[in-house]
């Protein structure tokens, strides 16, 4: 909501550059304790904290207990980027995995969520079969790391940035301080 709120302040293009957080993590997901354990880190108390800044934004954030693998996802969802109504898969992944708690790592649920939003699902398996999008993901691994991206969200712009759930004003002086045009009226 608050990047299309940017969009509609200022004239900018937003370009979603994946990075690669929990990489290792398998297919089939793992619990959260699994994947916190030995850490000194409070599951419920990183929950209740995102669950507010979710609920300050209008969002909706379900209480989850697996982590799943994002890859196959983010090669799905730069195919997305070139299909017309492509946009909607970003927003159809988000509340699959953040709100449903569904396998984002799972070719056959990522091939229904696909579906789900109007998009050709035999599309979305030649993409996930043939890998057609590893390299663009590659890419922006490769990119985000280089720009020193530790955590997602991160808003990057002009060579400034912030990490994190940001409130709106945040991002607004970001844009400004990168020099960002206001639109009109």
């Amino acid at each position: 909501m608050r990047i299309e709120k940017l969009q509609e302040t200022f004239d900018v293009d937003v370009k979603m550059v994946h990075f690669p957080l929990h990489p290792d993590t398998p297919q089939d997901g793992i619990t959260l304790e699994a994947l916190f354990a030995g850490r000194d880190h409070d599951i419920e108390a990183s929950y209740n904290r995102m669950k507010g800044l979710m609920d300050a934004e209008g969002l909706e954030y379900g209480r989850r207990t697996h982590t799943y693998n994002s890859r196959l996802a983010q090669e799905l969802g730069k195919w997305a980027d070139t299909q017309d109504g492509g946009d909607a898969l970003h927003d159809a992944f988000y509340r699959a995995y953040f709100v449903d708690g569904r396998n984002i790592g799972d070719a056959e649920t990522l091939i229904a969520i696909t579906e789900e939003v109007g998009l050709s699902g035999e599309d979305a398996r030649a993409v996930l079969e043939n890998r057609t999008f590893q390299q663009a993901v590659d890419e922006d691994w490769s990119r985000s790391g280089a720009m020193g991206v530790t955590g997602v969200p991160t808003y990057v712009a002009a060579g400034h940035g912030v990490v994190g759930a940001q409130p709106y004003e945040v991002l607004v002086q970001l844009m400004e301080h990168a020099g960002a045009t206001r639109k009109a009226g």
